[in-house]
């Protein structure tokens, strides 16, 4: 679509070309964490934008992969912070979209061995989804800790409590052809305050791979399911009316391309427009997958464009 507008990816637009995308897209995904929200501070703007396009008629839904909190968590996050027009409905997380794999797509017919957060745990067991309870001694070793015998799938998410113990267990199920492995997402890491990060369910996932030798299938961000899950729920959803507003190339700007969605990068996170550039010229072809077709420098650019009438 970025070609009807006449831009080449990654190129920054602003009042008038802002206005003329706004009309022409009828469903906008965003990204909460670097494009809705810092923590526990809203971007300047986002708020009344958001409102502003659900007044106008406009299909809204958050796309993230932080599954340390169920949705419900997520709605009142979102009215704290000012955003009072959004529902449930409205949002999917890689917890809530691993708990729809889990029940709806591969049907699992065992229990499931979590590493995560109780957040990831709350949304498996409000979908039915039965969960290894966690229950060793704390002086228990994987040579002598109890095993559940009917595991059919082990799931990483972000765990801020990984221990060794979980990881060995976690190798010992997957010994299993059998048991799924999965994880909510591959965010490699989170930035926090002070230029410090915080490791990410993709950091943890990694060292499984490698104790298990096996790969885990990605729910959320870049794959494919977490549209399909909205596509699921909401009639009608046509890719090509589609734009997906995110703050980070590699799985924001990839997961667009992934599923034929236009793309549009915001500069409150994570990836800046350089490294943004840097791919659109690079030599290799899957490279371009990362590129925006809009750069923003916020979401509060949209705000003109309300003002204007669209």
């Amino acid at each position: 679509m970025a070609g009807a507008f006449g831009f080449k990816g990654c190129q920054k637009i602003r009042g008038p070309q802002i206005r003329n995308l706004l009309e022409a897209k009828d469903f906008f995904l965003f990204d909460c964490d670097g494009v809705i929200w810092h923590g526990e501070n809203a971007i300047t703007g986002a708020a009344k934008v958001v409102s502003s396009l659900i007044r106008r008629g406009k299909n809204v839904v958050f796309v993230t992969n932080n599954c340390t909190r169920p949705r419900e968590n997520y709605v009142h996050k979102f009215y704290r912070l000012g955003f009072t027009d959004v529902m449930l409905e409205q949002i999917f997380s890689s917890s809530y979209c691993s708990a729809l794999y889990l029940r709806d797509v591969v049907k699992v017919p065992g229990q499931v061995f979590v590493i995560g957060c109780d957040g990831l745990r709350r949304e498996l067991q409000e979908a039915g989804i039965p969960c290894v309870e966690e229950a060793d001694d704390p002086d228990a070793t994987i040579y002598d800790c109890a095993l559940a015998p009917d595991v059919k799938a082990v799931l990483v998410g972000h765990d801020d409590k990984m221990t060794f113990l979980k990881l060995a267990k976690a190798s010992c199920y997957l010994k299993d052809p059998e048991c799924l492995f999965l994880a909510t997402d591959n965010d490699p890491w989170h930035p926090l305050s002070g230029g410090r990060i915080l490791p990410g369910s993709g950091s943890l996932t990694a060292a499984l791979e490698v104790a298990s030798g096996r790969k885990a299938t990605v729910i959320g961000k870049p794959s494919r399911f977490m549209f399909e899950c909205i596509s699921s729920q909401f009639r009608g959803v046509d890719p090509a009316q589609c734009l997906m507003v995110g703050d980070r190339l590699e799985t924001d700007m990839l997961f667009g391309s992934n599923c034929g969605l236009d793309t549009m990068l915001t500069l409150t996170g994570v990836s800046q427009i350089e490294e943004a550039q840097e791919y659109r010229n690079s030599d290799q072809t899957t490279n371009h997958s990362l590129v925006p077709d809009y750069v923003v420098d916020t979401i509060a650019d949209f705000l003109p464009a309300f003002e204007d009438g669209i």
